[in-house]
Parts: structure tokens; C-alpha cells; sequence
């Protein structure tokens, strides 16, 4: 993998009706209302937010299931599924992204479900703080990773669907809290690890668990970023 891994215009349509005004008024009764009148649309329903406990901190992630319906949606299917529980943040790259949700601590990757269609081409900029899927170089490739931009990564975005390389990285959410925590991930220390020749970060970040939050809830109480816990030097005498 390689650096660059990387509108209802509710119309209320009402009717017109031009009627002569009656000749006794106390006899008019109000009009019924017709059959199959359209009704006041409800309003849309709010986007999932979803908790994500880390050793490191909370990261509280706002999805966006109109723009990426399929991302969104395969997202959430590995939330269920508790299947990011017990994986890492397995790469980072100072000044561009944190990388995780397929490894785990030993660095092994879980099994996933099937690949899905990209959606990169929904509007949606790689800017700092958003959440987008990891693919290979197949655009069709995104399976349970996903990486945080640590700042504004247009060149990530969609330019055009002629190659893997144009395509882009489908951006489905964003940071709303926690972005303290992404930054201190961001800025740990990284080498070659396990299958990794760089990029890995020390001590590997942990993901706890990742929850959808009640829909209309207030967000959870900010943690603040931890300080990760290094391990002591080995001491051979």
C-alpha cells in the first residue's frame, strides 16, 4: 500500500383552486380534504453517530449513509458485528492519515465480508478529520478498513473513474469529537513491524470497541487523549 492509498427539494406543491365566493357564507361547509392528498414529509432522519473507545481515547465518528449508502452501511454491518473490537490503528503517516480496523494487536488480519463498489465520486473532499475506506488498487476493494485524515488530502478525492488511481478514496463521515485523540495517534513514533516494512505505529493504538449511538443522543462526554503506555526497555544483564 502506498501513500497514495490511497439535493428532497421538498416541493410542497399546493394546490390552486379558484372558486366564486358563495352567496351565503353560513352555509358553506369547509371543503374536505381530497383523497390522497400529500402529506407534511417527515423530517429526515438524523446521521448515525458512532463511538469508537481506544486506548488512546474516545473518537465519536458522524456517518453519512445519503452521500455513501453502501460504505455507510458495510461500515456499520463490522460495527454490529463487534468485529473492530480487538483491532489496532496498524499505520501512520505523520502529516496525512491514521490507518486501521482489519489487524490485529499481533498484526494477523481478520476475515472479512465480501469487497464493496467505491463510492468516492459522492461530493465528499478527504479534509482533515474525515473518515474514508481503505481499498487496494482495485476501486472495488474496500472491505473493514478505514483511515482519518490528519489534515486536507484532495488528492485523494475522486477525479474521474478511467483507474484505481483517479477513482479516489470514498469519504462516508467525519470526526465530531476526539480529534485530540486521532492527533496524538498521529504523532506517535512508527518502524517496521510484523509484515509492515514502516509505518507502524509504537505501542500499537488498540480499538476497544465501536458502538452506534442512540439516534438524538446528546454525545457522550469528551475523554481526552491518553497518553499511550510504553512498554520498559528490556534490561539483559
Amino acid at each position: 500500500m502506498s501513500k497514495h492509498l490511497l439535493p428532497l427539494l421538498l416541493s410542497a406543491l399546493l394546490p390552486l383552486a379558484a372558486s366564486a365566493a358563495p352567496a351565503k357564507p353560513a352555509a358553506v361547509k369547509p371543503a374536505a380534504e381530497p383523497a390522497g392528498a400529500a402529506s407534511v414529509a417527515a423530517p429526515p432522519a438524523p446521521d448515525p453517530r458512532v463511538l469508537m473507545q481506544t486506548s488512546m481515547g474516545n473518537i465519536v465518528l458522524e456517518l453519512y449513509p445519503e452521500k455513501a449508502p453502501k460504505t455507510v452501511a458495510n461500515f456499520l454491518h463490522y460495527v454490529h458485528d463487534g468485529f473492530y473490537a480487538g483491532t489496532v490503528f496498524h499505520r501512520v503517516i505523520k502529516g496525512f492519515l491514521v490507518q486501521g480496523g482489519l489487524y490485529t494487536s499481533a498484526l494477523t488480519a481478520k476475515r472479512t465480508r465480501a469487497p464493496i463498489a467505491i463510492e468516492a465520486n459522492n461530493g465528499l473532499s478527504n479534509l482533515r478529520g474525515t473518515i474514508a475506506a481503505a481499498r487496494a488498487a482495485d476501486p472495488n476493494s474496500a472491505t473493514a478498513q478505514f483511515f482519518i485524515n490528519l489534515v486536507d488530502n484532495p488528492r485523494l478525492d475522486f477525479v474521474s473513474d478511467q483507474s484505481g488511481a483517479t477513482w479516489g478514496y470514498t469519504v462516508f463521515g467525519k470526526v465530531i469529537q476526539g480529534m485530540d485523540v486521532v492527533d496524538r495517534i498521529g504523532d506517535l513514533p512508527t518502524a517496521a513491524q510484523g509484515p509492515f516494512t514502516a509505518d507502524v505505529p509504537h505501542p500499537l493504538p488498540q480499538i476497544e470497541s465501536v458502538s452506534v449511538l442512540p439516534a438524538g443522543a446528546p454525545l457522550p462526554a469528551a475523554v481526552p487523549a491518553k497518553k499511550p503506555a510504553l512498554r520498559k526497555p528490556v534490561v539483559r544483564h
